[in-house]
Order: C-alpha cells, then sequence, then structure tokens
C-alpha cells in the first residue's frame, strides 16, 4: 500500500497550471492508494460545479452539521481538478473535500481525500473551539473509511491540517485532544491513518510531535526500514516567519494506529513500513508547493488479500485508459 500527503497551497503557486500537471503526472508515476491533501482550494466567486460533473469525477459529498452550511464545490477547485485530470489519464480516483475557511481573502479553503478504491464512509470535525467561517484560524479534520480486500476489512484515514502549539487562541494541544479522540473513535473497529501538515517538528521536544507519539500514534518514517532525510518545508513559510531563518522543517506526516480491539496481533499481522520519503522536493521531482510531499510504502494485513483486487483496479485503469 502507498500513501501520500500533501499541502498543496494551491491555487496560491506561481505558475500553478504547470504545477498541477506536475502533480498528477507524479500521482499516475507512483499510483498512491490514497492521497490526503491540505489547503485545497477554490477561487469564493466561482461557478458552482453541477452534480453531473462531480458524479463523473468520482466525487463522494461530505456530511455537513448543519446541511445548509455545506460549502460546494466549484468548477475552480483544486481536487476536482486533479481528480479529473487523473481520470482522463486512465487512473480513476474517489474522493470527498470540505471547507474550512475563507483563505487568503479569496479561497475557501479545505481538504481532501482521495482513493483509489470506492469510499464506504465520510465524515469531518472541527479540530477549533471557533467555528468562524471568516477566521483564519478556524481548522478541520476530514476522514474516510474503505473496505479492504475479500474481507472488506475497514481501514480509516484521516487529513488533517493543524494549528501552533504556542497559539494562545486556539492551541496545538486543543485540537489535538480532539482529533485524537475522533480517531481513537474510528480504531475501535478500524486501523487508522493520519496524514497531514501538523506544524509541529519532531526535534523540539515537550510539544506537538510528543503529544502524538504519547497518546499511541507510530511515527511511519520512524518506523520505516528506508527513509531520506524526511524535510518537508525546507525554509520559511506562512506561519513561522516570525521565528526567522529557517533550516528546513519536518512538520508534515504519516502517523498510523491499530484497531483498539486486535484481539491476537500475531493473528491480525503487522503492519511494516517499508519506505518513507519526500516528492515533489525539487529533486527527484519539481517541487509544486511551499511544503514537499511524503510517501510511504507499507506492507499491511490486507496486502495478501487484495493482490487480486489490485490486479483488478491495474486491468480496469488500462482498460479505461485504452477506451479514451
Amino acid at each position: 500500500m502507498k500513501l501520500l500527503t500533501l499541502n498543496t497551497h494551491s491555487l496560491e503557486e506561481k505558475d500553478y497550471e504547470k504545477k498541477l500537471k506536475i502533480f498528477t503526472e507524479e500521482i499516475l508515476k507512483e499510483k498512491p492508494d490514497v492521497i490526503a491533501l491540505q489547503e485545497v482550494n477554490q477561487p469564493l466567486d466561482g461557478e458552482e460545479a453541477d452534480g453531473e460533473v462531480l458524479k463523473k469525477s468520482g466525487f463522494i459529498p461530505c456530511p455537513s452539521e448543519p446541511p445548509s452550511c455545506a460549502v460546494p464545490v466549484r468548477l475552480g477547485n483544486h481536487g476536482l481538478r486533479a481528480a479529473q485530470l487523473l481520470r482522463r489519464s486512465g487512473f480513476p480516483v474517489f474522493w470527498t473535500w470540505t471547507s474550512a475557511k475563507v483563505g487568503y481573502g479569496k479561497y475557501d479553503e479545505g481538504m481532501a481525500l482521495m482513493s483509489r478504491r470506492p469510499i464506504a464512509e465520510v465524515s469531518q470535525l472541527f479540530l477549533t473551539d471557533g467555528r468562524d467561517y471568516n477566521n483564519w484560524k478556524t481548522r478541520k479534520a476530514l476522514a474516510i473509511t474503505l473496505n479492504i480486500g475479500k474481507g472488506e476489512e475497514p481501514v480509516s484515514f484521516v487529513t488533517a491540517h493543524m494549528g501552533w502549539w504556542k497559539d494562545e487562541e486556539e492551541p496545538f494541544s486543543r485540537q489535538w485532544e480532539r482529533l485524537d479522540a475522533f480517531a481513537s473513535s474510528l480504531r475501535r473497529r478500524a486501523d487508522v491513518w493520519l496524514m497531514g501538515d501538523f506544524n509541529t517538528q519532531d526535534s523540539v521536544r515537550g510539544e506537538g510531535y510528543d503529544r502524538i507519539t504519547a497518546s499511541g500514534w507510530t511515527d511511519a518514517y520512524r518506523a520505516a526500514g528506508k527513509r531520506d532525510g524526511g524535510i518537508t518545508v525546507p525554509g520559511a513559510i506562512d506561519g513561522w516567519r516570525e521565528d526567522g531563518e529557517v533550516p528546513g522543517m519536518r512538520i508534515d506526516y504519516i502517523w498510523y494506529g491499530r484497531k483498539h480491539d486486535s484481539g491476537d496481533r500475531k493473528s491480525r499481522g503487522d503492519v511494516v513500513i517499508e519506505e518513507v520519503r519526500t516528492v515533489f522536493n525539487g529533486s527527484d521531482c519539481p517541487a509544486v508547493s511551499d511544503h514537499f510531499g511524503v510517501l510511504a510504502e507499507c506492507r499491511t494485513p490486507w496486502d495478501e488479500s487484495t493482490a487480486t483486487e489490485e490486479s483488478e483496479l491495474s486491468r480496469k485503469e488500462t482498460s479505461q485508459k485504452f477506451r479514451r
């Protein structure tokens, strides 16, 4: 199984159209099973995408509370455009999106999850105390559950974009309490993967990174048999500029937690993280954001049971490509 997370900084990037193409080409090359994206933006005044457009893109709506507060997907939505390009290239994805706030005064800023397999469930939650759509500190998490393999084993994936440890208004610690409680509820029946921009450095003790590991989550990067230098942000970016010159940080992560009621772990099998590396890092592949992406390659208990499923996915992708 391959997992990818990226803070896309979409629409705000220079040469956005070129970078969107680079992004989709790399996805076609790597073929991740699940993609977690943050800062998935769309123009506030863009034309709303109709139901048929969304259906053809593989979109699954995310329930909103109350429903009247749901932000519609617009034609310029970064997630929609990426999904459309991938499908046209013979790599069909299912995806969902939710907006958290107004970004840069001109975007609906949200997050998305994409999957090669059909999405069984979608949910979201506010991480912050405040829910003001016009407050840049408002934050959410988005989750999907997939039923994988012949046994239709539920596995959940969560994307999050967290605030900062020292923020007095909306501190990281309170956001993490909410996210951990939510993800732990998912772990009652499924293995869970947390992916995203956590805005906390692994090199700083006594803050967000230590809080997450103390809560029983495993950092895939640290668990990997093979890994690179790990830096996901090469310099100062929005939210970190007050810290002055930043030589490089690891603030984007893939975490995993096994199902709580797991019984005999041996009978369930182990999760083995074979490799974690950065992508879209300007070296192996051009950068497309102010963050690098993180790609994890894993062996999971359901890999053997999904071998046939993987072959079928590849067959369908190839078939669709040649029908174009």
